[in-house]
């Protein structure tokens, strides 16, 4: 590996990943409604899609997902619909992801179900393909093996990625919190479910 252009990306990618977007914001929201124990799962699903989404950007697979971008479409949509349908029913205090008004801690939803989303929360966007095909190749270096350096690159992404998810779900966690000891419930669930529906729309409408 390029030692320097490593040390570059590094920095390079912190700063892109730290930035609000799909995933950090899905972070947050899940955070306040079931806490950062549980987002983790969702967590597992999205590093998992960024890293299928880096390596095929790499290999050239994300070139043909984009022109042919109806292959999208299912997962836009149907993935959208479901967040935002998820929001609806947290932002009226219903449904498996929010809290209870009488403040217990019942869970429902599935391990399964929180990857999942993460995971087509990541893969469903077709800006964060064109992003990977526009920010990984400079870091590449074209005289050394690309086996050993696609690896290093995918780890430091998804290594970069999961701090940064962590810093939106304690953020939301916290808010939680902070408003659950004021017995604002409600008020959590509407945040929470707010932001649920925003990350619906925009992922159907990206």
């Amino acid at each position: 590996m390029n030692i320097t252009l490593l040390l570059v990306f590094i920095p390079t990618f912190f700063f892109v990943s730290i930035t609000p977007g799909m995933c950090m914001t899905l972070a947050l929201s899940m955070g306040m409604s079931i806490g950062l124990k549980k987002t983790f799962y969702m967590m597992y699903g999205e590093l998992l899609g960024v890293g299928l989404v880096a390596t095929s950007s790499v290999i050239g697979v994300a070139t043909i997902m984009l022109k042919y971008p109806t292959i999208f479409l299912f997962l836009k949509y149907g993935g959208g619909a479901y967040l935002a349908y998820l929001g609806i029913q947290m932002w009226m205090s219903k449904g498996k992801m929010a809290l209870k008004l009488d403040n217990s801690c019942s869970f429902e939803i599935s391990k399964k179900s929180l990857a999942m989303q993460g995971f087509v929360t990541a893969i469903a966007n077709p800006k964060g393909w064109a992003f990977f095909i526009a920010l990984l190749p400079p870091f590449i270096d074209d005289s050394l093996p690309m086996i050993s350096q696609l690896p290093i690159l995918i780890l430091m992404i998804l290594t970069l990625e999961f701090l940064c998810l962590i810093i939106y779900a304690s953020g939301g966690s916290t808010l939680r919190k902070i408003l659950q000891d004021s017995s604002n419930v409600r008020l959590i669930n509407k945040i929470a479910g707010t932001l649920m529906i925003g990350i619906g729309v925009w992922l159907a409408s990206s």
